[in-house]
């Protein structure tokens, strides 16, 4: 398969590494610099500085630890890529914490993806180049655990599906979406082929204003689609 990188013309995806363990950093910075398809744009290890840093250096990706000095990692990505940001910059969190709370509120703070520290490189490689695309990094049964998990916090607003600019198969879609169905399953489901299940996805997307699946799911459970 081709990567971003490797397609014709393509620009190599500017990442930004922030971590407050020198080692860790310098590994991770290591790693990606390797890749003809990614390049370092930068490297911190603060959560200000990576706030400071990411739209001066012009970064597709940010690779943000949980736990740094000045400003954590979770608030750093809420000023990156939270709600009412102009321009989000694509977050991709990679901490040794493997806590359901620490990816709950990473994403709920706009990141795009979640990965421990232990992951193979290979992985880590895979993630970034997944959320430079604009796609989430979570598998659907870890999506259906921890939104389900924290479905409480997530109060309904009150409309209905009446009010959802969908139609009723792509609100049938999100629904899916919403329980955790990979693309895959969700075609089996309605005997329908996976393109088509990419179609449903990506218009739901673009009517939602909404990012990727992940922000799909939270929609779906704040719009009492799910229980």
């Amino acid at each position: 398969m081709t990567t971003a990188g490797e397609q014709a013309g393509a620009a190599p995806i500017r990442v930004l590494v922030c971590d407050d363990q020198i080692l860790v950093r310098t590994g991770l910075v290591t790693i990606i610099d390797a890749q003809p398809d990614l390049e370092v744009a930068g490297e911190c290890g603060d959560g200000q500085s990576a706030v400071d840093l990411a739209r001066r250096l012009r970064a597709d990706v940010v690779v943000m630890d949980v736990r740094m000095p000045v400003l954590d990692g979770i608030e750093a990505t809420r000023l990156l890529a939270g709600a009412g940001v102009d321009d989000p910059v694509k977050v991709l969190v990679v901490t040794t914490f493997n806590l359901d709370e620490y990816v709950y509120e990473a994403l709920r703070a706009g990141a795009s993806g979640f990965l421990l520290k232990d992951a193979p490189p290979a992985q880590l490689l895979h993630g970034i180049r997944t959320v430079a695309t604009g796609a989430a990094l979570l598998a659907p049964e870890v999506t259906r655990r921890l939104v389900g998990r924290y479905a409480a916090r997530i109060r309904p607003t009150g409309g209905t599906p009446h009010d959802i600019p969908l139609t009723p198969r792509e609100l049938e879609v999100l629904r899916l979406i919403a329980d955790g169905l990979s693309n895959s399953e969700i075609a089996g489901a309605l005997v329908i082929s996976q393109e088509t299940v990419k179609t449903f996805v990506s218009r739901i997307l673009t009517k939602l204003s909404l990012r990727d699946r992940v922000q799909a799911v939270v929609y779906a459970y704040r719009n009492g689609l799910v229980t």
